[in-house]
């Protein structure tokens, strides 16, 4: 069970619970493929860590518009 940070302060980070999922599975893997830690974490769970950068705003993300002119 995710406990900290609240879901309720991820979910003002972005759009949707599916966009917070997709950014904290990738940069979770980012984590365990050796890239640095972006925080100090508690935790040395990639997830964890991942959930923490996402609530301080190190990481976000960009949505492409398909339909650009």
């Amino acid at each position: 069970m995710l406990l900290y940070p609240a879901i309720d302060k991820l979910k003002e980070q972005v759009d949707s619970k599916y966009t917070l999922c997709i950014m904290a599975a990738k940069r979770a893997r980012d984590l365990t493929d050796g890239k640095p830690q972006l925080t100090l974490a508690d935790n040395d769970k990639p997830l964890s860590i991942a959930t923490k950068e996402i609530s301080e705003s190190y990481i976000s993300y960009k949505r492409n518009d398909e339909e650009e002119e």
